[in-house]
């Protein structure tokens, strides 16, 4: 076994799982275990999401990631009228707590990992997912996994947000308390960098807006009378890794030494865990191209080696024919197998921080965090995260940069492979993933059936203490794990709170 040299010159970084973590959160990092394997996966119906599940796991995956549809993401039931032509597109569709059940089927939730991609409906999300580990026996304290739960760059770059910015922190830091009392093991956030790259920003830009985002997370959390203790070990982070091989390995270990200084400088926490960066990364699915599709495949592979140099803790890695769909059976397989490549045979395990210590790499994180800082200081002079969100200042800042590289890419300043580089005359058919239409009509008929077989009663009463909790101020997760029971809707829940909470439009920045 290759063991690592570390320098002992004091101007040397420090070793890995020292302060500050620029060389990682672990001392013995992948010698000691691997990242988790999470391929982001959901289309169709819950039955079909499940059947993907437990392909990817028997193919070696090692935790799941739900993509849930665009109606989920926004609190909306299937049959809902702006619902239409949506339900199942771009993820599965999660009505009630018996879609819940169905893609959990013959998968043993309390030794599996599950990261959900949910913001808005966060809290009936977990709701559900609670109710129904506790349906199979399972304790609520043995659940682990990550709910993504972080509204700010929803309103920044994504989109995908239902309530005004007061109520959904609220709901945000609900979540989190209640976690902390209940389901210690569960990452109650995950601030996620990813949608704010993918939107446009530079790779600095996303380190500072992702680390302002958390700053402002744990103000809130510590406002509502948590310690920087009871929270921090639990938040975890997201980031995209893109083409620029030794820039996107920079970024990780950028982040990861800005998080652990800026946590220091304004909570001194007691724990050590607290300021220290625990990150999933996808590789990045705006670099992906519908010409000569499978480049992509080799892109994937070197953005992945990236975020293994950069010392992820999870990562996906994508399919080489997502610029023209969803990802088939076959490609989604050969993204798994490219992380299992890089573990398996090219040798880099058998070190901690292989780059560790070159100049490129110091030189360049330096740089890197210098950058962050400042955009991070000139969003505290502004008032904070909040309070540039409601101004734009954030949304500007990206739509600057994806035009400037728009206009590179245009002018030919910077090469992408097919597309203004090694182009080519005729382009091979693929065909995607074709979703069977009628799984939305059996979707909606099924929703439509279990409500008229259900106790009106239990679902009215439920509904109406959620109504209550929202307007004293208590912890809204209790009343939201009971109406899902009672087989109130993801819908039905969210229209309470789009009743008592009010909706919400973010300035575009423009």
């Amino acid at each position: 076994m290759v063991e690592t040299l570390d320098s002992s010159d004091d101007a040397a970084p420090k070793s890995p799982g020292m302060p500050p973590y620029r060389r990682g959160i672990h001392p013995g990092m992948y010698k000691d275990r691997l990242w988790t394997m999470r391929q982001y996966a959901g289309f169709s119906s819950a039955g079909n999401t499940n059947k993907r599940f437990r392909k990817l796991l028997d193919s070696g995956q090692t935790g799941l990631s739900i993509a849930f549809d665009l109606p989920t993401q926004l609190g909306l039931d299937s049959d809902d009228e702006l619902s239409s032509g949506e339900v199942g597109k771009v993820g599965v569709s999660i009505d009630s707590i018996h879609d819940m059940r169905e893609l959990f089927s013959d998968i043993d939730m309390g030794s599996i990992s599950t990261s959900m991609t949910i913001n808005a409906p966060a809290t009936t999300l977990l709701a559900l997912y609670v109710a129904v580990a506790e349906e199979n026996g399972i304790p609520i304290d043995h659940l682990s996994g990550t709910v993504q739960n972080d509204i700010l760059k929803e309103y920044i770059s994504r989109g995908l947000y239902i309530f005004p910015p007061e109520p959904s922190i609220r709901l945000t830091t609900d979540l989190m308390s209640w976690c902390n009392s209940n389901a210690p093991r569960w990452n109650t956030i995950s601030i996620s960098g990813y949608h704010m790259r993918e939107a446009g920003c530079t790779a600095s830009q996303e380190i500072a807006l992702t680390l302002a985002n958390a700053i402002f997370y744990s103000r809130m959390a510590i406002g509502a009378g948590m310690k920087i203790d009871d929270f921090a070990p639990r938040m975890s982070f997201f980031f995209a890794c893109h083409n620029n091989f030794i820039e996107e390995i920079c970024k990780f270990r950028a982040a990861r030494q800005l998080w652990f200084e800026l946590v220091e400088e304004e909570f001194s926490p007691s724990n050590p865990k607290s300021s220290q960066l625990r990150f999933h990364t996808q590789t990045s699915g705006v670099t992906l191209t519908a010409q000569q599709p499978m480049n992509n495949a080799i892109r994937v592979a070197y953005q992945a080696l990236s975020a293994v140099f950069g010392g992820t803790q999870s990562l996906h890695t994508n399919s080489f024919d997502e610029a023209l769909g969803l990802p088939t059976e076959d490609s989604a397989k050969l993204a798994l197998r490219t992380q299992q490549i890089i573990a398996e045979e090219l040798g880099i395990t058998e070190f901690v921080d292989p780059l560790g210590g070159s100049l490129a790499i110091e030189e360049n994180t330096d740089v890197l965090i210098h950058k962050a800082r400042s955009i991070i200081h000139d969003i505290g002079n502004l008032g904070g995260a909040m309070e540039c969100v409601k101004a734009g200042f954030q949304q500007k800042m990206i739509h600057e940069s994806a035009w400037e590289h728009l206009r590179r890419v245009e002018g030919n300043t910077e090469l992408v492979v097919g597309v203004n580089s090694h182009i080519d005359e005729s382009e091979p058919d693929f065909e995607g993933l074709i979703l069977d239409s009628d799984e939305a009509n059996s979707q909606i008929s099924r929703l439509i059936e279990m409500k008229a077989n259900r106790d009106p009663v239990s679902v009215k009463d439920s509904l109406s203490e959620l109504r209550l909790c929202c307007r004293d101020g208590s912890n809204i997760m209790p009343p939201i794990i009971a109406a899902v029971k009672a087989e109130a809707t993801v819908g039905e829940v969210n229209s309470v709170l789009r009743e008592e909470f009010g909706t919400w439009v973010a300035p575009s920045g423009v």
